[in-house]
């Protein structure tokens, strides 16, 4: 039986609710052949430990990069060597943020300069940036090559990443299988101008475009950065469009699975004085759309999925066997779960569960997460009714009316951070009640 191509297809911090007929018309086109899932969520509302996540199989807590800076655990054996070792090509693309540690001085620095060849994931063929938002903005930059070579680009950014991904389709082995992360920086916000940078021709027609109702009753930014972060997003489907039509004419589309999602999403200030790293359904509910293999039909999926579900997923796609150490499902077998799991960092040291019908947060009492990665003391800090309060308007934390429900997912929570090796935690009842 001929083996599938794999191509998984990243933005960065695209809402859930960004996919539509309107704005993204090649990713509906995608769905409407493929599945698309409706509750998808990270594990990891940050742009690094999302991506060691996907690369390891793994939680952040377990590969040990949970915070941005972190470089990849060269102990772990990471994903594309599944792939090698399979006879598959293996080929990456854009934004890799795994490459550097932390501090400067200490360890590899590379977040604007070459990544050394052991620091790519064993891709066969790279084509990236550290952080890709250091060697480039919105129109024009530069990557490199697997062997260190700069090159410069010249155009929209989404558009210039994406020729690098068919520049590798016309130029990869016919005769073998090939799996292509293609990793783009969009809709991100470019973190040195603070703001987000559309597509020019595109911003000025979604000036008056709905904000989401989640954003709306709160403070943020939205009203000024909604229009160029819609535009962006638009680009990258102009570019996956791009993309489906190069497999076609190369007679390889039905071949090949193609795999979109994000890394987390974005809540534009409202949340906390940034735009992720928070448990609300802004930050963690990504998109997700499987188009290939066993993902046919054009149907809807509303099971709940986690990010860490699609390195084994990547696997079984290929036919490899999936080690045990994976956390996630196949979702080639088995989508549901009861709750997705949720680590946050950075912005604080959170703990999170969303089922069905909750969402349930823990936080530690410090004032930063950048000072620590796990604690042995939480106090409650956010529950949602998702199935009164869809856009999370209501923290329901001190309601005395919700004490048993509170203590249901408390235990939850609490097993699953016993099951992936945290250490057994005190969760505390919330010492104030936030608002937001």
């Amino acid at each position: 039986m001929k083996r599938k191509n794999i191509i998984f297809y990243f933005s960065d911090q695209q809402r859930w609710d960004t996919l539509n007929a309107e704005i993204t018309p090649n990713l509906m086109a995608l769905a409407s052949e493929g599945v698309m899932f409706e509750n998808s969520f990270t594990c990891q509302p940050v742009c690094g430990p999302a991506r060691a996540c996907l690369q390891t199989g793994l939680f952040a807590t377990q590969n040990g990069s949970y915070f941005n800076g972190i470089s990849l655990n060269s102990s772990i054996k990471p994903l594309a060597r599944y792939f090698n070792e399979a006879g598959y090509q293996t080929a990456y693309i854009g934004k890799w943020h795994l490459a550097s540690d932390r501090y400067p001085g200490v360890g590899v620095h590379c977040e604007s300069s070459a990544i050394p060849r052991d620091r790519q994931g064993d891709y066969s063929y790279f084509r990236g940036a550290d952080v890709l938002e250091f060697t480039s903005h919105g129109y024009n930059g530069y990557i490199f090559d697997e062997n260190g070579k700069k090159l410069d680009f010249t155009g929209y950014r989404a558009d210039c990443i994406n020729d690098y991904a068919i520049e590798y389709l016309d130029n990869r082995d016919a005769d073998k299988p090939f799996f292509m992360f293609i990793s783009q920086l969009e809709p991100h916000h470019q973190n040195d101008r603070h703001r987000f940078e559309g597509f020019s021709e595109t911003v000025d027609k979604y000036k008056s475009y709905p904000i989401p109702d989640d954003l709306s009753f709160l403070n943020g930014d939205y009203d000024e950065m909604y229009p160029d972060y819609i535009s962006a997003i638009n680009r990258l489907d102009y570019n996956v469009g791009r993309l489906v039509d190069k497999l076609k004419s190369l007679g390889i589309y039905d071949d090949t699975v193609i795999i979109y999602t994000s890394d987390h999403g974005c809540h534009f200030k409202t949340r906390n004085l940034e735009y992720k790293r928070s448990c609300h359904e802004s930050s963690i509910h990504t998109p997700l759309i499987i188009k290939g293999g066993s993902f046919s039909g054009g149907k809807k999926e509303e099971a709940l999925v986690s990010l860490i579900d699609l390195p084994p997923t990547l696997l079984s796609l290929a036919g490899i066997e999936i080690p045990q150490s994976f956390e996630g499902n196949d979702l080639c077998k088995n989508p549901e779960r009861d709750f997705v799991f949720v680590q946050i960092s950075e912005a604080s040291n959170s703990r999170a569960i969303r089922t069905k019908r909750y969402k349930y947060c823990v936080c530690d009492n410090l004032p930063s997460g950048y000072i620590h990665h796990n604690s042995r003391v939480y106090f409650e800090d956010y529950l949602y009714d998702l199935e009164n309060d869809k856009i999370e308007k209501n923290n329901l934390v001190k309601d005395e009316a919700y004490a048993k429900v509170r203590k249901q997912l408390r235990k939850m929570l609490i097993n699953e951070m016993v099951r992936i090796g945290e250490a057994k935690p005190v969760i505390l009842p919330a010492v104030i009640n936030k608002k937001k």
